[in-house]
């Protein structure tokens, strides 16, 4: 199988997933308000529902932040840029994109980036914004 193919492959994969993460937040979240409004009882019951309401909003949270990744990956998909390290800019291997499919750097500078080489926030938002945006905010041309 050629890159080209492997990475055909993993568009279908992301978009799978992609379709799946925004069934999944409609049907939370609208679940979420729907049993709002249907809730009667005690005190014990409301404490109850206010912690299955946190523990949903952290899980939509989650599925959130991947559903932003696989929109990049996506984006970079089209614009031709997938599959390449966003900081060395050398290939990432297909074995690491098969195992995270939206991953924007190679293993190399992402172990540089959790050393501590950008801060917490930094790291993700260049993980997850398009290189476009990226470049944009740094002041150079895309």
């Amino acid at each position: 199988m050629t890159r080209q193919d492997a990475i055909l492959s993993l568009r279908k994969v992301l978009l799978k997933r992609r379709d799946a993460l925004r069934r999944a937040l409609a049907g939370d979240l609208s679940l979420l308000t729907e049993l709002r409004g249907e809730t009667h009882g005690d005190v014990i019951d409301f404490a109850l529902d206010a912690a299955q309401d946190e523990i949903s909003s952290q899980l939509a949270e989650v599925e959130s932040r991947e559903l932003a990744h696989i929109e990049a990956a996506l984006e970079s998909m089209r614009d031709g840029t997938y599959g390449v390290c966003a900081d060395c800019e050398d290939k990432i291997p297909l074995a690491r994109l098969q195992a995270l499919p939206y991953a924007t750097l190679c293993i190399r500078c992402q172990r540089e980036a959790e050393k501590g080489g950008a801060s917490r926030g930094q790291a993700e938002w260049e993980a997850t914004a398009p290189r476009s945006l990226r470049a944009r905010d740094q002041g150079v041309d895309a």
